[in-house]
């Protein structure tokens, strides 16, 4: 099976499972426990009043991020939210902006932290979004030192023993995930 379709492959398989694993979870108690281990996080790297953090609004089925984001909100931190644009890439605007205004492809630049969405990420930090590239692009705008946290649903970080995800060359390793359980530092990121 050549490389593409065995992601496509893939990609099927844990959408599978997060609608299975989605289907048994209460979606408030997850939404406070995200909010809590997102604030915990911003503390723990010194984020404060005038930080930057990117995050996203979450589609149904995927980890809900609106409590997180209220959450950095009320402590003084700035949060951005993406537009997608129609080459895929994405632009970014202020979650407390009304008028959703784009502030440009090169807002990342500004983040403090990153908190992607992703499907699944493997030990090594290889991270399976849904297949678009929007933050294949964004990732490497970002400052260096900057941490990237996958928002992800508890027992979507496989296992040591599981298959690791494709990793293609412009693929940046991502630091951890964040959970309703908790936050889980990869590769000594923590």
């Amino acid at each position: 099976m050549d490389r593409d379709r065995a992601k496509v492959e893939r990609r099927r398989a844990l959408r599978t499972g997060r609608r299975q694993r989605v289907a048994g979870r209460d979606q408030s108690a997850d939404a406070e426990g995200l909010a809590d281990a997102a604030v915990e996080v911003a503390g723990g790297i010194g984020l404060g009043p005038g930080s930057v953090v990117l995050s996203y609004a979450s589609m149904p089925g995927e980890p809900p991020t609106g409590r997180i984001n209220s959450a950095l909100v009320a402590r003084g931190i700035r949060v951005l939210l993406p537009i997608t644009e129609p080459d895929l890439d994405l632009d970014w605007h202020d979650a407390e902006d009304p008028l959703s205004t784009p502030l440009g492809r090169d807002a990342a630049s500004t983040a403090d932290l990153v908190l992607a969405p992703g499907l699944s990420v493997d030990p090594e930090g290889t991270r399976m979004g849904q297949g678009g590239g929007c933050y294949d692009r964004v990732l490497p705008r970002r400052r260096p030192g900057v941490r990237v946290l996958v928002v992800l649903h508890p027992g979507e970080l496989l296992a040591e023993d599981d298959e690791p995800l494709p990793r293609e060359p412009h693929d940046v390793a991502v630091d951890g995930v964040i959970t309703a359980e908790g936050v889980r530092w990869l590769s000594g990121s923590g």
